[in-house]
């Protein structure tokens, strides 16, 4: 088993930066690899990033590229999602989540853990 438990959302204005963490405890972290979804109200969870166990690899969603950067700290067991320029339609739950795999990490069936959410709003 792995928990999962995030932090860092809060309020910002259209333009700001937020870190998220995603911290992690139970089994080995760096055998996992880690993502970010989000859900805003009335829509489906939706693919963020990710990131191989490694580090060497990372992956974005169109809407956010460039503007977050996902990154992990293996002897920290945490992962980070690093936001800037934020919109108000980066308003949404933030969830992180763990799977053993690197393929299909955009599909949220695959994931085996998840974490609780933390909330992003961003005010214009």
């Amino acid at each position: 088993q792995v928990q999962l438990v995030e932090s860092g959302g809060g309020l910002v204005q259209a333009g700001g930066s937020l870190r998220l963490s995603c911290a992690a405890s139970g089994r080995a972290f760096y055998n996992f690899a880690m993502s970010w979804f989000r859900q805003a109200p009335g829509k489906e969870r939706e693919f963020v990033a990710a990131i191989s166990w490694s580090g060497g690899a990372t992956d974005y969603a169109d809407s956010v590229k460039g503007r977050f950067t996902i990154s992990r700290d293996n002897a920290k067991n945490t992962a980070y999602l690093q936001m800037n320029s934020l919109k108000p339609e980066d308003t949404a739950v933030y969830y992180c989540a763990a799977k053993s795999a690197w393929s299909r990490r955009d599909y949220m069936g695959e994931y085996q853990y998840w974490g609780q959410g933390t909330q992003v709003t961003v005010s214009s």
